[in-house]
């Protein structure tokens, strides 16, 4: 896979055009539990549901969200899962959603996890099929595209943070314009004080200058890791290790930083699979930090040296 449009030092945001996409995106929308669930509207015609995922996924697909110019291997992997838990009326839902973004690594066949994060289940939004999903960053026409379109921005800055130094500065700087935006709305998630977990904090956490680090963290682990793995192990896990003791020392600065628990959530099973046959002091290294930053995951280490 060629990156080298990916790494290119300024990325500037486009919005409207409708040609070279990004992403490649599957969606997938479930509606059992409206269907074992006492509801006040019929649920037998599942249409509007699969309606909704064709909606869903001509948004994401169809939509030029910058101005790279991508290959169709080059395209971004992601998928988006709504779950949805209620419905009040014929256009009135509610439920959860889930993001989940991947990484090719370097000369493998290799996959890697960059984003996957399951918000509470109180995702409110309209959906009519009638009607095409609508957005522009400065105005908010509804729930549901304002949230796509915030987290495809925020997809695309933490890629491109991956291959190269501040690459997805710009894009995050445009989730924060949609959730500014979206927060003149009575919808729950956009503002700071709707919770710990709530959407405003992923664009605060990539856009505050007190928490600059992430955005190393997720290049060097990456660009000068695992991309590295098949030319110099020992040089890729010692780049790998420096980006965890990254991610300990903006712990301690910073504890409860939402980026930082879900990439540290994410990544713990890929740590031990690549930390596994290290040597007795790499394997010590990562133990330390994880002992700090995610104790509920030290088990998972139980084989490790720890001196």
């Amino acid at each position: 896979m060629t990156l080298r449009r990916l790494i290119l030092p300024l990325l500037l945001v486009a919005v409207l055009s409708a040609s070279a996409q990004e992403f490649r995106c599957m969606v997938q929308v479930n509606y059992q539990k409206l269907m074992t669930t006492t509801q006040q509207f019929s649920t037998g015609d599942t249409r509007v549901y699969e309606s909704m995922k064709q909606a869903l996924e001509e948004f994401i697909n169809s939509r030029k969200w910058t101005t790279l110019e991508l290959e169709q291997q080059e395209k971004i992997d992601c998928s988006i899962s709504l779950i949805l838990t209620e419905q009040s009326s014929p256009t009135d839902f509610k439920g959860q959603i889930q993001i989940q973004l991947r990484r090719p690594v370097y000369n493998s066949t290799y996959t890697s996890g960059l984003f996957n994060y399951l918000e509470s289940a109180d995702f409110a939004f309209t959906y009519n099929e009638s009607q095409p999903l609508e957005w522009d960053p400065n105005s908010f026409y509804g729930n549901l595209s304002s949230t796509l379109a915030y987290y495809a921005y925020i997809m695309l800055g933490i890629y491109l943070d991956s291959f190269a130094p501040m690459g997805g500065t710009a894009f995050f700087d445009m989730a924060s314009t949609i959730a500014q935006t979206a927060q003149t709305s009575s919808y729950k998630g956009w503002r700071s004080t709707d919770s710990q977990k709530a959407r405003y904090w992923f664009s605060e956490n990539h856009t505050n200058s007190a928490y600059e680090s992430l955005h190393n963290i997720y290049y060097l682990y990456h660009r000068q890791g695992l991309d590295m793995m098949t030319r110099d192990q020992q040089l890729a896990r010692g780049n790998i290790l420096q980006a965890m003791e990254e991610v300990q020392r903006l712990h301690h600065d910073h504890p409860g930083v939402l980026s930082e628990q879900q990439f540290v959530a994410m990544k713990i099973d890929e740590l031990v699979s690549i930390f596994t046959p290290a040597p007795p002091e790499e394997q010590a290294r990562l133990y330390r930090v994880i002992q700090e930053v995610s104790p509920v995951n030290i088990s998972k280490l139980k084989d490790f040296s720890t001196k």
